[in-house]
């Protein structure tokens, strides 16, 4: 369990501002945020939790001069920066409803939002950002009124947020702030997060600040962490994991936060901080455990294997709530020591004590890749509508491929069909409508629809089948769910991502995409010199390819198989829009972009009848 600090008062009175002042005032110099100005030869840049809120409340000044109101939500359009960091406190410190906008989100999308929310400002990164929004300001539809922008020299005609801050130093009255923050109640918006959403328009759910201190608290009833814990604040802010993990457990907390605006620049920043905790999605951790397959040398893999079974063995007897026997724990502490440590060290991840994921079903032969390294990943679940996580594993209770139990004070169950439900104190009781009031979302008595599918087992540990919107019906009747066959098929390394189709179908088939750091590798070491978008239709890895295929089919029942198989080089992302920016397939986008694909793998081959 975490060392809980210092609550300043009642947990259900509890709020965001009075957890910041406990920080500067109990723990005021110890570092609070870290980051690097230009990128990952930088050094460090660090303010303590006095310096935060100090930042805070002359940030705060200048966001009350610009015309900020109490109660009105502020749009931002900016990555991983402190600039972004400390402008969603000061707007909470005003009684404001900071509100963060994916970054890769469409034009259509950014306006829909500007109209839902009846924002009046946004705060965006530079002139690529600024381009999106300008438009908006001239939209009769959009109350959109200024722009204030973080890069001075792309502001254009706009406010800088260098001349908001210049203005709150001047204006910053320490007794107005105060004043400010103390009439901020628990039951208020700490935030709107619009949710990504894979079809139709983002929807918005209201999070309060009595919801997510009570999620913190039963968080940290679980977990096991070190005190100030560190943390890589990587993911988008808009995504609930994310603005819980990088901003409202930290303060929570009283964490490190490091900033880290490039996600592909996690694995560097994990090998400079060696940091206690970790948190990823299941494509961040699949991608972390190719590198890490990459980088083996092939001396000595015997004996990481060996030792990977040692610690998977080890691993096995915890999940079965038993004692590892002594020789099991001593083979375990040597091969720890001597073996797994200086593998793990080279990715940052020797003194890892907590590591989780979240947002979609975590492959099982990723999670039994770590665990031959003796790292447990604490697959949670929940999503935006309960404030983050629902169910956790945790070491005092884990089952490696489950989404865990409860966390207090919430309630799940499944429907008739199979549908996940939830209820509790932690759960929103509807979505933000455009004029202010709440559409309910939740049934008579209590429980919310969460469109997923799973089951409970006798232990109460939830297991995810999939989305209940995303299962495949086939023209037989039958269901299938397309994670699970997705996730058999990229056991395979060679296998980066999946997309299995086949509604209304008699048979599935599947688009593959390379995994771009391993196949490279893997043709090397066979004398193929590609790039990975050509590897694509080499012959021997179409050929590897058909054998992860069947490889796969042989551990999945008739109606799950995959029949036929179309080989991509070019890897899936939210740039290029086949991903949400939490990584999960938008599967009705990329059947659109592979229609012809998708449908040539239907047509009968040369020879066969229609």
């Amino acid at each position: 369990m975490t060392t809980i600090l210092r609550l300043p008062a009642d947990p259900d009175q509890l709020t965001l501002p009075a957890l910041l002042r406990r920080n500067a005032e109990d723990h005021g110099a110890r570092p609070a945020l870290s980051w690097r100005a230009n990128g990952d030869g930088d050094e460090w840049t660090t303010l303590t939790w006095q310096e935060v809120r100090r930042e805070v409340a002359v940030l705060a000044a200048g966001y009350a001069a610009l015309g900020v109101r109490r109660g009105e939500q502020v749009l931002m359009m900016v990555g991983n920066r402190p600039e972004h960091w400390l402008t969603d406190l000061a707007l909470t410190h005003l009684g404001a409803v900071p509100v963060t906008v994916y970054g890769t989100s469409a034009p259509g999308q950014i306006a829909h939002i500007a109209r839902h929310s009846r924002a009046r400002f946004a705060l965006v990164e530079g002139g690529r950002e600024r381009e999106l929004w300008e438009p908006l300001l001239t939209d009769a539809t959009v109350r959109l009124e200024r722009l204030v922008v973080v890069a001075a020299a792309e502001a254009g005609p706009h406010r800088t947020y260098g001349s908001l801050h210049a203005t709150g130093t001047r204006l910053h009255r320490p007794e107005a702030f105060e004043r400010a923050w103390q009439a901020v109640r628990a039951d208020d918006p700490l935030t709107v997060v619009y949710t990504s959403g894979t079809t139709g328009d983002p929807k918005a759910v209201p999070i309060t600040h009595r919801a997510v201190v009570r999620n913190a608290m039963a968080l940290d009833a679980v977990v096991e962490l070190p005190p100030h814990v560190e943390h890589i604040c990587y993911l988008p802010l808009a995504h609930i994991a994310e603005r819980m993990l990088g901003i409202y457990l930290s303060v929570f907390r009283a964490s490190h936060v490091h900033l880290c605006p490039d996600p592909s620049s996690v694995a560097a920043t994990a090998r400079t901080l060696h940091p206690a905790q970790f948190f990823g999605v299941p494509r961040v951790w699949e991608k972390l455990a190719a590198a890490v397959r990459a980088a083996l040398p092939s001396e000595g893999r015997a004996e990481t294997e060996a030792a990977g079974e040692t610690a998977r063995a080890h691993i096995s007897c915890r999940e079965r709530g038993e004692t590892p026997p002594p020789a099991l724990e001593t083979a375990y502490r040597e091969a720890r020591e001597t073996v797994l440590e200086p593998v793990l060290a080279l990715a940052g991840f020797d003194r890892l004590v907590w590591t989780a994921s979240a947002s979609a079903p975590m492959p099982l032969d990723v999670v039994r890749f770590w665990a031959g390294f003796g790292i447990v990943i604490m697959d949670a679940w929940g999503l935006t509508e309960t404030v983050g996580v629902c169910t956790t594993n945790s070491p005092s209770g884990f089952r490696l491929g489950s989404v865990g139990r409860p966390l207090e004070g919430v309630e799940v169950r499944t429907a008739d069909d199979g549908e996940i439900l939830v209820r509790g104190e932690t759960v929103f009781a509807g979505y933000l409508r455009a004029d202010g009031t709440v559409e309910g979302a939740l049934d008579a008595d209590g429980w919310f629809p969460t469109g997923d599918i799973g089951r409970i087992d006798e232990d109460g540990y939830l297991w995810l089948t999939d989305r209940k919107k995303e299962m495949i019906v086939t023209s037989t009747g039958k269901n299938v769910s397309p994670a699970l066959v997705e996730n058999t098929l990229k056991e395979h390394p060679l296998i980066g991502q999946a997309l299995v189709h086949g509604d209304g179908r008699s048979s599935l088939v599947a688009l593959l995409v390379l995994d771009p750091e391993t196949a490279p590798a893997w043709a090397a070491a066979r004398g193929i010199d590609a790039d990975t978008s050509a590897l694509a239709a080499h012959p021997a890895v179409r050929e590897e390819a058909a054998r992860a295929v069947a490889a796969a089919n042989a551990r999945l029942n008739r109606t799950e198989q995959v029949k036929r198989f179309h080989l991509l080089g070019e890897e899936w992302s939210p740039e290029s829009g086949e991903l949400t920016p939490s990584l999960k397939l938008r599967r009705a986008v990329i059947g659109e972009r592979y229609a012809e694909a998708i449908a040539a793998l239907y047509r009968p081959e040369p020879g066969q009848d229609a």
